[in-house]
């Protein structure tokens, strides 16, 4: 059902002369010019809009999840990181590296992707860790109000939105305070070697948002860093925090994986540099815990209050092997439940993103999701129940017409709290994933809360 807010924004901007209708793209001249070169070309021609109520709640909930993601080593496993990592298909290099400060609950930072139902947001993946893509589209919302058509339109219906870099900056600075001694703290993005090419544009435009918030936010890669006196330098310039974008993955592609990372670590066991975030981010990123969290099997684990928080906000999820499972209640084959219920699953890779190695069973035929299915079972995958998501009515500011798109709502969380989030969209029946660096019909913007009532 389209929100009242949302109605009133399409029948504002149906006449031709309507200044609302041409709002973004009016606002693209006041965005910074790394952003703008980023995705200036690719904005959906309206922003999303959400009940305040509601994405509070919702961001209750995840931050409630993460709290029981990171709880399953003693929920399930006695404490036993080995067995938990056993259980999520991780392997005992990639293992050691997610285990390196201790295996200890990392901090609250991460992105919650999420379809919505019609009923409620449904989330269906939890990306944790600070090598996050979208925190600078909070940019696109600070613009879009320096337009008088929709600055006067948010005004009459009380828009507001949470800014993700301000929030993130805040995060910084209260985590490198310690080894800041009151200065303002140099942050260093890093990278793993050859790692910032693909995207350094992305990059680019993070740092720009992050220097006109007054953080000194620098960029490199990990063999540009030394460390001397227990603090890490990149480029001559000692670090106070080392913002994470390199990955357990790229460490473990090289044998040389661990010296790479050494001097980081040496750094931050010495306190002159904090590592921010961990690599145990990893261990909670791993699709493999949603699965543990859906499955009955563990239901026993969790109080009545948690089994139920967990099936208002997770799909039914599950890791796809041989053997029994449980579908309502009742025991059945996964692989010929999986078989039988085609158009309504989709299978993802436990430990990739990008929506990478994805396979949606209502794209395939019956003996192309058979084959799948067999390739895919025992070989780090889950299976997922398919999240039909309403469609998002958008004006085509050119032609008049209004469509139905697809949006994935992304939400970021940080220690601080809830910090916002943007919307990737595609039209409806253009493609099942909803990513701006493999479909090229996707847009982005900004989402703006409406207040109850």
């Amino acid at each position: 059902m389209t929100d009242h807010v949302t109605r009133a924004y399409l029948k504002a901007s149906a006449p031709e002369d309507s200044a609302l209708r041409h709002a973004v793209a009016q606002s693209v001249s006041a965005l910074p010019p790394a952003l703008a070169a980023s995705c200036a070309h690719r904005l959906l021609p309206r922003p999303m809009f959400a009940a305040e109520d509601e994405m509070n709640a919702i961001h209750g909930d995840l931050t409630d999840l993460f709290g029981l993601l990171t709880s399953l080593p003693q929920r399930l496993f006695g404490g036993d990181l080995g067995r938990f990592c056993e259980a999520l298909g991780i392997d005992a290099r990639k293992a050691a590296f997610m285990r390196r400060l201790g295996g200890g609950p990392p901090p609250l930072h991460g992105r919650a992707d999420m379809y919505h139902d019609g009923d409620s947001l449904k989330l269906l993946e939890l990306n944790l860790g600070s090598q996050l893509g979208g925190t600078d589209r909070a940019e696109l919302s600070r613009c879009l109000l320096e337009v008088d058509a929709f600055a006067a339109f948010a005004d009459e219906h009380r828009l507001r939105y949470i800014h993700t870099g301000e929030v993130i900056a805040g995060v910084l600075r209260e985590a490198a305070a310690p080894v800041a001694n009151g200065d303002a703290p140099v942050i260093a993005l890093l990278e793993a070697d050859g790692g910032l090419a693909p995207y350094l544009h992305l990059v680019r435009s993070f740092q720009e948002m992050m220097h006109r918030l007054g953080v000194d936010l620098r960029i490199g890669e990990l063999g540009q860093v030394r460390e001397r006196g227990g603090k890490l330098h990149l480029d001559g310039t000692p670090v106070d925090l080392v913002l994470r974008y390199f990955s357990v993955d790229q460490l473990c592609a090289t044998p040389e994986g661990e010296a790479a990372v050494d001097p980081v670590y040496r750094a931050h066991r010495a306190g002159g540099t904090v590592l921010y975030t961990p690599l145990e981010s990893f261990l909670y990123g791993n699709k493999g815990t949603l699965a543990l969290l859906s499955d009955p099997l563990h239901r026993e684990a969790f109080s009545a209050s948690e089994a139920a928080l967990i099936d208002r906000v997770l799909p039914w999820t599950r890791v796809l092997t041989d053997g029994p499972t449980q579908v309502e209640g009742t025991t059945v084959d996964l692989l010929e439940h999986c078989r039988e219920w085609r158009e309504q699953l989709i299978l993802k890779p436990r430990g990739d993103f990008g929506g990478a190695g994805i396979v949606a069973g209502w794209e395939c035929g019956e003996q192309e999701w058979k084959e799948r299915l067999l390739d895919c079972r025992d070989n780090g995958y889950v299976v997922q129940r398919r999240v039909v998501p309403r469609g998002e009515p958008v004006l085509d500011p050119r032609t008049g017409r209004t469509e139905d798109w697809i949006a994935v709502w992304d939400a970021f969380l940080t220690p601080h709290g809830h910090a916002g989030g943007h919307i990737r969209a595609v039209p409806v029946g253009s493609g099942e994933i909803v990513n701006m660096g493999t479909n090229p019909l996707c847009r982005t913007s900004g989402v703006f809360q409406y207040p109850a009532g």
